[in-house]
């Protein structure tokens, strides 16, 4: 049975939607995963092409909110934003939950270069946290 991983944040549209998809490519048909947010907003157009920069597509993500994974099991559910920590619906018990924080960079301002830096930027950390995690997936 696949690995099943449920990744929020508040808008599903960056942090969250970039970590699924580097998941996905990281792990292969090994896990499961999805996204949502607990105020689901439209994907970044960074986001995507941040991803497209590694060859990772993510043109077909949708944002979802995460009443649409009710009643679903998943291992683990994972947090990339302190808002979606501290507003996550409860689980089953049973379920490892993990928080990790990042910086939104949806929130960043400045011109289309900087912007795009600070997506590569927050990817680049999201990416190094999931290799991690990946790797001890392996051990387990």
């Amino acid at each position: 049975m696949k690995t099943k991983i449920l990744i929020l944040c508040t808008g599903n549209s960056a942090r969250s939607q970039m970590a699924e998809g580097l998941l996905r490519h990281m792990a292969g048909d090994r896990i499961e995963v999805h996204s949502a947010g607990t105020r689901p907003a439209t994907v970044r157009p960074e986001a995507i092409a941040v991803l497209a920069e590694l060859g990772i597509d993510i043109r077909g993500h949708s944002s979802k909110h995460v009443d649409a994974f009710a009643g679903q099991r998943f291992d683990y559910v994972i947090t990339v934003c302190d808002h979606a920590k501290e507003s996550c619906p409860v689980f089953p018990a049973g379920i490892r939950r993990i928080h990790w924080s990042f910086e939104d960079p949806a929130a960043a301002t400045g011109d289309g270069p900087h912007r795009l830096a600070e997506f590569r930027r927050i990817r680049d950390q999201i990416s190094q946290r999931l290799a991690e995690f990946v790797d001890n997936l392996k051990v387990a």
